[in-house]
């Protein structure tokens, strides 16, 4: 077997290092991209090892209103054959708040995300949002409750247990997640994974994408940070960056460990060695399984 298809993982107290399982070339190419969000480029190294259409072993339905919006749109995707009520995985892609979209033409993104979850015994729920500036602090966390009700309601015609709800947001979608579990109690969603997010914003990174979601006002941006409310919060929580990530999700995701810690409920945390901000979501549903694995070993554990 190649040395780049083993898993090897270094453990500490509260913290646990994956090796990205990649041919060399492709680590390479990913490490030469850099800590900048290069998603168009980064996307095509990945491109040739995801899945084509038709799937062979998923059903799809796509753009299921779940919301008011022309933006309150999902996707379903469910195992062919299957019986049993599964977990339901609900994925909030990216696009720092101003764009992305759930799917993108043909692109293998994110549909990636949910064949894994399929793969894995779980119905996938791919997900978009309202965008900034047409739609502002807290529209994301809103859209969340809506996509959670509807599931609830209605994703047991598709195989899933609207008992067993698992979020998983990266970038600006694990900020809306971080936003979402602030909020008092969600008895109903079983644990969420965090990808390089933002949790306590920072007014001095002078980000576009950011002013224009949580408001010009900065001063409103400490109440409109997420990070006291989720280290209140009971769900449990994956959080995630990549070695390779831009440096300032990379603090932010580490600020949200220090103070989950203060709290006395350190949280699962993993650090994906060799990725990027856009490789670690991007190679999901390939051989490479040193971010999937930890999702997988999460649900086992609070399903």
């Amino acid at each position: 077997m190649r040395s780049w298809m083993l898993v090897a993982l270094i453990v500490s107290a509260t913290t646990t290092t994956a090796f990205a399982q990649l041919p060399p070339d492709l680590a390479a190419s990913v490490r030469e991209l850099g800590t900048t969000i290069k998603a168009p480029e980064t996307g095509k190294l990945f491109a040739p090892l995801q899945a084509k259409e038709p799937y062979a072993d998923a059903i799809v339905e796509r753009d299921l209103k779940y919301g008011p919006d022309e933006r309150n749109l999902l996707d379903v995707f469910k195992a062919k054959g299957s019986d049993n009520p599964k977990p339901v995985l609900i994925f909030l892609h990216g696009g720092g708040y101003r764009r992305g979209n759930k799917r993108t033409g043909t692109s293998p993104y994110y549909d990636n995300v949910m064949l894994w979850a399929v793969s894995n015994g779980m119905v996938g729920v791919n997900m978009t949002y309202r965008l900034a500036p047409a739609a502002t602090w807290p529209s994301g966390a809103d859209d969340i409750a809506a996509a959670v009700t509807w599931v609830k309601a209605n994703i047991a015609k598709y195989g899933g247990d609207g008992n067993r709800i698992y979020l998983f947001g990266h970038s600006a979608g694990a900020s809306h997640v971080g936003s979402f579990l602030a909020r008092d109690g969600h008895p109903q969603v079983r644990g969420a994974i965090l990808a390089s997010g933002a949790y306590a914003l920072d007014p001095s990174t002078n980000d576009p994408g950011e002013r224009a979601y949580f408001g010009a006002d900065t001063s409103l941006w400490q109440d409109r940070s997420s990070i006291n409310g989720l280290a209140k919060s009971s769900v449990p929580l994956l959080i995630v960056r990549a070695e390779l990530d831009v440096p300032y999700y990379a603090r932010q995701t580490d600020t949200l460990k220090a103070k989950l810690c203060e709290q006395n409920r350190c949280p699962t945390y993993l650090v994906l060695k060799g990725h990027s901000h856009m490789s670690e979501i991007y190679a999901i549903n390939t051989s490479d399984r040193s971010f999937t694995s930890a999702i997988a070993d999460f649900v086992a554990k609070t399903r």
